[in-house]
């Protein structure tokens, strides 16, 4: 078997970061069958010419009806049971993915995107299910243990009590994530968003990464690892590129001007971090929630994203030059022509398709500034941020003016209006 530095360098999609729409902003737990192709078929017809092609179903496929809460616990009674097989494995529940039916999984699920041209992507809990240490589910391959016997009941999820740890010093702790994994790449999966990892109740949970890089890579499946949620720790940088392909840099993103703000420091932090993808890796700038969210939870009430058109470009062009994934949360089935086209600028596109080693150049009282340069290292795409309330007229501004670097830049608006931003290509 490879170790994790090499395996890791097919997995990348040709060194771009990966494209695509989540289930998560607009559904949280309770996205159904019909709402997953949905929204596939959209992303599919508007923007799959334009490289969006990942379609990712977010947790609690397993639970039979979640309802509207963020979060649905199974308490002390582990009521409703979750869908699952005699060996601790979640299965989809055929409530919400009829396709399951006749234990079939979700391999029609991932048939049918493959059959569209996309990538199907699937969220996993870390750990195992409580109900199977209960039942003390045999574990498949693990040699006559059960699952009770890798069970780390101290490794727990402060906001979601359906799962525990994996003891991955017991040898069928390992096994048990081969065994989930191999089932994940029968149904045809190409991306894994692994959560409860890279920030959880008790830190960084490098052996459970590790053991589930091994699993991916036992597959023999290009599977793309994410980890989730954020903020993962910048001083495990190295592990995480050893270990993962992209890692949330956040918590969860929503659409308030105060956590886009807060996102600039944050992309500062990690961007030495970007184009490293011979060890593969993308710092995460989380989903962008766009057109209608949280219709069933799981973050306030059913609403349009409360991003002005102004803040969804700056979060656009953000997101573009620093090169994070670009997963889209909304219900594309809903989302109007505006934001279509808000989408569809070439420019972000461009910066993120082509852009190398952004680097933040400016920060002043008023502006920040970022660069991104070509494969020869010149500097390419200028990316200018309004980051205060009021319209800035940047032209006379002393910062842009004064900077050695940038003394020369034209950018092609004169004033930029507040939370605006405006990203430009230098030929």
């Amino acid at each position: 078997m490879e170790d994790a530095a090499t395996s890791t360098k097919h997995l990348d999609w040709q060194g771009q970061p990966p494209r695509g729409w989540n289930s998560y902003d607009a559904y949280g737990s309770s996205v159904t069958e019909s709402q997953m192709l949905a929204n596939s078929q959209a992303l599919h017809d508007r923007l799959g010419p334009l490289g969006f092609d990942l379609i990712t179903l977010d947790y609690c496929w397993s639970h039979p009806d979640p309802g509207p809460v963020a979060n649905p616990d199974q308490g002390p009674d582990l009521s409703p049971p979750l869908a699952m097989d005699r060996h601790g494995r979640l299965l989809p529940a055929v409530e919400r993915f009829p396709a399951a039916v006749g234990n079939r999984g979700l391999k029609p699920i991932g048939d049918a995107l493959h059959a569209r041209g996309q990538r199907f992507g699937l969220h996993m809990m870390r750990g195992i299910p409580r109900q199977a240490v209960m039942a003390k589910c045999p574990v498949l391959g693990g040699g006559g243990a059960v699952a009770e016997d890798i069970a780390d009941a101290s490794a727990t999820c402060n906001w979601l009590d359906q799962m525990v740890g994996v003891k991955t010093d017991h040898p069928a702790g390992q096994a048990y994530y081969d065994s989930v994994i191999d089932l994940y790449a029968s149904w045809g999966v190409d991306y894994i968003k692994a959560d409860d990892l890279a920030a959880t109740q008790a830190g960084y949970a490098d052996r459970e990464i590790e053991a589930i890089r091994r699993a991916i890579d036992r597959t023999g499946r290009p599977i793309v690892l994410s980890l989730s949620p954020g903020p993962a720790p910048v001083h495990q940088a190295e592990h995480l590129r050893q270990n993962a392909n992209l890692w949330r840099m956040s918590p969860d993103f929503w659409d308030e001007w105060g956590k886009l703000r807060s996102m600039f420091a944050l992309c500062a932090r990690w961007a030495s971090q970007v184009d490293r993808p011979d060890r593969g890796g993308w710092p995460d700038c989380d989903m962008i929630p766009i057109g209608p969210i949280s219709q069933n939870g799981p973050h306030g009430e059913p609403r349009r994203s409360r991003f002005t058109p102004d803040e969804t470009r700056t979060m656009l062009n953000l997101w573009g030059i620093f090169r994070s994934p670009l997963i889209l949360g909304g219900d594309l089935t809903r989302l109007n022509e505006a934001e279509w086209s808000i989408l569809a600028d070439p420019m972000y596109l461009d910066a993120h398709r082509h852009g190398r080693r952004p680097t933040k150049v400016l920060l002043d009282e008023e502006l920040e500034v970022w660069q991104s340069t070509d494969s020869d290292g010149k500097v390419a795409f200028v990316a200018i941020f309004n980051l205060t309330d009021a319209d800035l007229e940047i032209d006379s501004n002393p910062g842009l003016r004064d900077h050695p670097g940038l003394a020369k830049v034209r950018p092609p608006v004169g004033t930029l209006p507040a939370h605006g931003s405006t990203l430009f290509r230098i030929t």
